[in-house]
This record gives structure tokens, sequence and C-alpha cells, in this order.
């Protein structure tokens, strides 16, 4: 019997699919000051590349905090 393959976050992905795909993601984005607030809003129709691309932050560390939620399971 094969072990079911996670899903995991990467940079096309939207802000939505991301959300739908860990509960705990929006918590990710907001610990990175992305849409926490209303200075910081993120659309759920951008990437996670453009949304990083705005604010000044690095997508391959935001993507590794996002996977890392996998790891804690």
């Amino acid at each position: 019997m094969t072990e079911a393959v996670k899903p995991r976050f990467y940079k096309e992905m939207t802000v939505g699919e991301a959300i739908a795909i860990h509960p705990e993601a929006g918590l990710v984005f907001s610990s990175y000051h992305l849409g926490g607030c209303s200075h910081c809003s993120i659309n759920e129709v951008e990437t996670i590349e453009q949304v990083c691309m705005g604010y000044g932050v690095e997508v391959e560390t935001l993507i590794d905090s996002l996977n890392n939620l996998f790891s804690e399971e």
C-alpha cells in the first residue's frame, strides 16, 4: 500500500488555493505581515509569488514556511 502524497505549496499557487489546502496557511501569511491588516491586505486570486513580490518577501522563505505546516502534522 502506498502512502498518499500530501499537497505542497508552490509559488504559482493562488493565496486562495493555499488557504484551502491547509487551515493554518493564513496564519503563516500573517506572520510575514501579509493579509493581517488593512495596510497589508492580500487578494486571494493573486499567486503567492505576486504577493511576495508586492511586499518584498522572499518567496522561497514563505514557501518553506508554508510547507513546514505539513511536517508538523
